[in-house]
């Protein structure tokens, strides 16, 4: 996972040192991190990333406090 080419979300808070980054692999997985634990990664499809931002805008999915 070294090769991949990591960025940090916009939904991350700005200045801030801890913030999810995601990546692109060559395969069309993605990839999600936190900044501060690099080598934990979670992999997931394209598709699955794209609906969970969708619910998160949306609103859909409860938030923890």
């Amino acid at each position: 996972m070294s090769q991949l080419i990591w960025q940090k979300s916009s939904f991350s808070e700005p200045g801030s040192d801890q913030c999810v980054e995601v990546a692109a692999a060559p395969s069309g997985a993605r990839h999600l991190r936190e900044s501060d634990a690099p080598a934990t990664v979670m992999a997931t499809s394209a598709a699955a990333l794209r609906g969970l931002v969708r619910s998160l805008k949306g609103g859909t999915v409860m938030r923890m406090q």
